[in-house]
């Protein structure tokens, strides 16, 4: 055999030793690095806790001092964080696709418009389509300001992975507490700010009272309907209990919200084509304000006014608007309808049509 021939044989033995050290190499490292994801993947299920702060960067630490940025504002124009400096501030990530931050944002704009000058301010930010945030905050009723990522640029930067998710910002900019991750707790940062804090002091330390235990998430189709007496706007009281024996549907407004007045005439066409459903209305506020809203919408059933949010309480959600169908035996036959779309199909579901009338569609 040639010596050329049997260099040919080495040299194709050499690459064939290294081909198979690399292909064990980049194996091993594939490997490594697979495991490695797998582990990542697992952790915010199997470390993060509901209502805190936990590993994985769901949330910065409390004491944390917030990065600035500038993002354009929904409504037009842009605003940054520093903007705020000198105010208490509930940072609120959200997106338009996720269920929980869409049922958040009614109560968020209800507790905004009644809040108290020295109350946190809410202070919104999302992600994805303009068009498509406009439509969901405009249904919500939302009147804060709402700032838009332009992916999640902003809740990478701070550790807000998750939605809904906020922060209680001081007037320093330092965050005050863990993080909220649930509706309740962000709830409870705009209502009770520094009070609450999910349940820490400003240092971070668990509170020896109990934060707020306030049910927000609505009640549950089959709980006997809280019952109610408030007065109607023309002065007479009005009872759940009067109505016993016949299907009501309960909706929550305000005069000052948007969607409960474009929800007002349809309501009102549904209860003339009823053919059985009572419509009862609780709204608050001014009864000037309700009775001149009675008028614009030409509104016949009945309206009655509750002082602030006591009945709004007894049933679970502080937002409107809201809605429940009742039985004929007083018994929640819904759970919470959130929004005019959502309040009216639960009345076309019922609506019985009478001789020669058709029944309302949208």
């Amino acid at each position: 055999m040639s010596s050329a021939v049997v260099l040919l044989f080495v040299i194709c033995g050499l690459f064939a030793v290294i081909g198979t050290w690399v292909a064990l190499q980049l194996a091993t490292q594939n490997g490594r690095l697979l495991l490695r994801i797998e582990k990542l993947e697992q952790r915010p299920v199997d470390e993060a806790q509901p209502g805190t702060s936990g590993p994985n960067h769901l949330g910065m630490p409390p004491g944390s001092v917030l990065n600035d940025f500038s993002l354009p504002l929904l409504a037009g124009g842009t605003m940054t964080l520093s903007q705020w400096k000198g105010t208490e501030v509930v940072l609120i990530f959200v997106s338009p696709k996720c269920l929980h931050s869409v049922k958040l944002l009614p109560q968020v704009a209800a507790i905004a418009k009644t809040r108290a000058p020295n109350s946190p301010m809410p202070l919104i930010i999302t992600t994805g389509d303009v068009m498509e945030n406009r439509r969901v905050f405009e249904e919500a009723g939302v009147e804060s300001p709402v700032l838009l990522q332009e992916d999640t640029e902003v809740a990478f930067l701070h550790h807000a992975m998750v939605t809904p998710m906020a922060y209680l910002v001081n007037p320093e900019g330092v965050t005050v507490g863990p993080a909220a991750l649930s509706a309740a707790a962000i709830l409870d940062f705009l209502v009770n700010g520094r009070n609450s804090s999910n349940g820490h002091t400003s240092a971070g330390v668990p509170r020896t009272v109990p934060g707020s235990r306030l049910a927000r998430e609505g009640l549950r189709a089959g709980t006997p309907a809280p019952e109610f007496t408030l007065p109607g706007l023309d002065g007479a009281s009005i009872s759940l209990s009067d109505y016993r024996g016949r299907r009501v549907l309960l909706v929550f407004s305000d005069p000052d919200c948007k969607p409960c007045q474009e929800m007002a005439p349809l309501l009102e066409r549904m209860h003339r084509d009823s053919g059985g459903l009572a419509i009862v209305m609780i709204s608050r506020g001014d009864p000037d304000a309700n009775r001149a809203k009675v008028r614009e919408h030409g509104i016949t059933f009945p309206v009655v006014l509750q002082r602030s949010w006591e009945v709004s309480r007894s049933y679970a959600m502080f937002a409107t608007p809201i809605g429940y169908l009742i039985d004929e035996a007083g018994v929640l036959a819904s759970g919470v309808a959130v929004g005019g779309t959502a309040i009216c199909a639960l009345a076309l579901q019922q609506q019985k049509p009478q001789s020669g009338k058709v029944p309302l569609a949208r």
